[in-house]
């Protein structure tokens, strides 16, 4: 398989010459296609940073990040955001539907931007719903409907113009766990039935272990690796808790 992603010899420096802040301190990896992967660490690991570097919000200070080929390092300012809009979909802890829209045109909104055909829309649109099971509520606005409903929304909005990578950011951060156990089902589907390529930053180990993969960060380099493989998620969990805690943290700063 190949990889969609190439993170090589990353560095990001903050400040000036007296009062420098390594942030990320060469970090290097790759992500296939079709992999769901996981970052974690403990605040100021610098995992942050990285997902803002791999979705161009961010620049490096050294290194190269290649999506599917292209060195995202070396875009111009102007090409920034119409690479982003058609290479990357983001799901963030708030979910920034807008209320003025109804769901239906907030998962449309990125395809009107990059000027679809309105038939074309209206068919990708309810497409994604179907598979993500929010079809009845395309026609409601966000404030009619249930926190997991509208991260559903968003995880349809982020699949809508079949990016090349997905960017979750803390996405269950400001549910309750019945809807953060619906979100991550919903994730776990994207990526198995849809093949979406997912790479999700958490603090939360039950997250974590829904991934395929977990880099975990400290002081802004990879501190180990985590492959789930043929392990139930069960075991997997117990490993990341492992690895948390050698990391200096209990369960109260893995969420």
């Amino acid at each position: 398989m190949e990889s969609i992603l190439k993170v090589i010899h990353v560095e990001k420096y903050y400040g000036n010459k007296e009062n420098v802040t390594k942030a990320i301190d060469d970090i290097g990896f790759e992500v296939k296609t079709g992999e769901f992967i996981g970052v974690m660490g403990a605040s100021g690991s610098g995992k942050t940073t990285l997902l803002n570097i791999i979705s161009t919000i961010d620049n490096v200070s050294a290194g190269h990040v290649l999506l599917d080929g292209k060195d995202i390092t070396e875009l111009a300012e102007k090409e920034i955001a119409k690479f982003r809009r058609e290479n990357l979909g983001f799901i963030f802890q708030d979910c920034n539907l807008l209320d003025t829209l109804t769901v239906h045109e907030n998962i449309a909104l990125a395809l009107t931007i990059n000027k679809i055909p309105p038939d074309e829309i209206d068919r990708k649109v309810i497409g994604v719903s179907k598979q993500l099971g929010i079809e009845d509520i395309l026609n409601q606005y966000p404030y009619e409907i249930s926190g997991g409903e509208k991260q559903r929304c968003a995880c349809a909005r982020a699949m809508v113009t079949i990016p090349k990578l997905i960017l979750a950011d803390e996405p269950t951060g400001a549910l309750d766990s019945k809807s953060a156990g619906m979100l991550l089902e919903t994730l776990s589907n994207m990526n198995d039935v849809l093949s979406a390529t997912i790479l999700m930053v958490t603090h939360d180990a039950f997250s974590a272990s829904y991934c395929s993969r977990i880099l975990f960060l400290k002081d802004g380099r990879i501190f180990s690796e985590l492959i789930k493989g043929e392990k139930s998620r069960r075991q997997f969990l117990n490993e990341i808790l492992d690895v948390m805690a050698l990391l200096g943290g209990g369960t109260s700063d893995v969420r």
